[in-house]
C-alpha cells in the first residue's frame, strides 16, 4: 500500500491522485475470476455480450466487498474523508471492442438511497435497476471520495478517464461551465497501472474517450461517504 502524507492536499487542491500498487496480482486475479462468474446474468448486453457493466457490485462479488472493506482501503479512504468513512456504491465498468463507449465531460451528480422521501435540496430522483437515485445538495458530494481500482493496464490507448484539475472547487457546473472549464484547463489522462487506483472526487470534471485499441479496461468504481443522510433518507449500502 502506497499512502503518501501528500495525499489528502493533492486531492484537495487537485480533486484526484493516483496511487500504484494498491492490489496484487494474486487479489486482481481473483476478483476477475468473481466478476466473471456473476456477469453474463447481471449486467446489461451489447452486440449480444454481457460484462460491460455492473451495479451493487460489492452485493454480488464477495471479493469486492471484502475489497472495499479491508482495513489498508478504508485507511486510504479516511485519509480524505475521516475516520467515519463508509461504502455507500459499488460498480464494475469494462470496456471492449463489444462495449467500446464515450463518456462525455460531466461531474457525478447522484447518490443511491434505499427510499424516496422528499427532502429540501434532494432533486431530480430516478429508478435504476430498482434503485432510487437523486442528486443530493452540494456539501453531500464534496463529503464523498470515489476509488477506482484498475484490474489492467488503462492508458490513453484505452479509454482511461481524464479530468479537469481543480474543477470540483467550483460547485455542480451547467453545460456553459463546463465548456468554460474546458476552454481554460488543459485535461489530464488518468493512465494508472495494474492494481493502481484513483482517487478523485465526485465532482470533479471527467471523462473518456472510447478506447483505440480495445481490449479490457476492467474497473471496480466505489464510492464512499463519511455522513450519514437528513430526514430519514438512508444510503444505499
Amino acid at each position: 500500500m502506497n499512502v503518501t502524507p501528500v495525499l489528502p492536499s493533492e486531492i484537495g487542491k487537485m480533486g484526484f491522485a493516483m496511487v500504484p500498487g494498491v492490489i496484487g496480482q494474486e487479489t486482481i486475479a481473483n476478483l476477475i475470476q468473481q466478476i466473471a462468474a456473476v456477469a453474463d446474468e447481471n449486467s446489461p448486453r451489447v452486440g449480444g455480450r454481457s460484462g460491460y457493466a455492473l451495479r451493487h457490485l460489492a452485493h454480488l462479488v464477495p471479493a469486492v466487498k471484502a475489497l472495499a472493506e479491508a482495513p489498508e482501503i478504508l485507511t486510504l479512504a479516511e485519509t480524505v474523508l475521516g475516520p467515519t468513512t463508509f461504502l455507500v456504491r459499488s460498480l464494475f465498468f469494462d470496456k471492449t471492442p463489444e462495449a467500446n463507449w464515450k463518456v462525455a465531460w460531466h461531474q457525478d451528480l447522484t447518490i443511491a438511497v434505499q427510499n424516496k422521501i422528499e427532502v429540501p435540496g434532494y432533486n431530480s430522483w430516478s429508478m435504476k435497476d430498482g434503485v432510487h437515485h437523486v442528486q443530493p445538495p452540494v456539501s453531500v458530494l464534496e463529503r464523498m471520495l470515489t476509488i477506482r481500482f484498475h484490474l489492467d493496464d488503462c492508458n490513453q490507448t484505452n479509454g482511461a478517464l481524464q479530468v479537469l484539475p481543480g474543477s470540483h472547487l467550483t460547485g455542480r457546473l451547467g453545460a456553459a461551465q463546463i465548456s468554460e472549464w474546458r476552454a481554460k484547463t488543459e485535461s489530464v489522462v488518468c493512465a494508472v497501472p495494474a492494481g493502481g487506483a484513483l482517487l478523485m472526487r465526485p465532482l470533479l470534471l471527467h471523462a473518456s474517450s472510447p478506447a483505440l485499441t480495445p481490449n479490457h479496461r476492467r474497473v471496480i468504481h466505489l464510492e464512499y461517504a463519511a455522513d450519514s443522510l437528513p430526514a430519514g433518507l438512508q444510503w444505499v449500502i
